[in-house]
């Protein structure tokens, strides 16, 4: 039995090892590199030492945790509400749906109505407001992003909240607890792993974002990923993309490590 289940984990790990370990270090690798191919740190001390690098990732920070927070705010009544209806699935697969739909025809999409004859600005013009520039704005980086962004904190929430059990509500309404009460003490404390789930998947992706950066925020909005994009395929500076890529990584995991559900311990139950 056990050479049978060491058996079918082989496509696993071939997987694993393939896709994962190899890419990651590949980037490592690279980053230890300079445009000649011999080994250097010159790419970690000029990313250090330089304010521009500190300033990319300040603004990768800062606007993946606008989008995070705006994309909560957006989502948790959301899945809160789509619990109470009749037909909750259908509702949660009109909110899916979008995800089926290719990101840079979205992307276009919102082009189309964020543009000065764009369908926002067309309605604008009915009260008298002269077209505005919309577009290769923060507002709308940050509007697209949390746009995409909606349904991957919407469905983790809403899972956490259909697997509440109700007698805990109801204990809670037989003891006195109104509605705010019963929200505030129960449902969201015990909701929050969907949360934390969630936030992992907007907050990271949203830190390597490149193609809305350049669409959308007209190269307004600089972030590590831009940073990258133009170090591969642009400057040819393969080992600064990757030293880059290698920060955005361990930024990625510093995110899951303090978004990560932790397990309180407590002494062991002896039999």
């Amino acid at each position: 039995m056990k050479k049978m289940q060491t058996f079918f984990a082989i496509p696993y790990f071939l997987w694993l090892g393939l896709f994962v370990i190899a890419p990651l270090a590949l980037v490592f690798g690279y980053s230890f590199l300079d445009t000649a191919g011999h080994f250097t740190l010159a790419n970690y001390a000029n990313y250090f030492g330089s304010l521009k690098y500190l300033l990319m990732t300040f603004n990768s920070v800062w606007y993946a945790f606008l989008i995070t927070i705006v994309t909560l705010i957006i989502s948790y009544p959301t899945a809160y509400f789509l619990t109470k209806l009749k037909h909750k699935q259908l509702w949660l697969l009109l909110i899916i749906l979008p995800t089926w739909i290719n990101l840079l025809l979205k992307a276009y999409a919102f082009i189309g109505i964020f543009g000065i004859h764009g369908g926002l600005n067309n309605f604008l013009a009915f009260f008298g407001i002269a077209p505005k520039q919309i577009l290769f704005t923060d507002v709308s980086f940050i509007v697209v992003a949390t746009y995409i962004q909606i349904p991957f904190m919407v469905l983790p929430i809403f899972n956490a909240l259909e697997e509440l059990n109700d007698s805990f509500i109801a204990a809670a309404q037989d003891l006195g607890a109104n509605k705010f009460q019963t929200f505030w003490k129960i449902i969201f404390p015990l909701s929050l792993g969907g949360v934390r789930s969630g936030v992992q998947s907007v907050f990271i992706p949203s830190l390597s974002l490149f193609m809305l950066t350049r669409l959308i925020g007209g190269n307004r909005v600089i972030t590590l990923g831009t940073a990258i994009e133009e170090h591969f395929l642009v400057t040819q500076n393969w080992g600064m993309g990757a030293t880059i890529g290698v920060i955005l990584i361990l930024a990625m995991v510093l995110v899951m490590l303090l978004t990560g559900e932790r397990k309180k311990g407590g002494p062991k139950n002896e039999e």
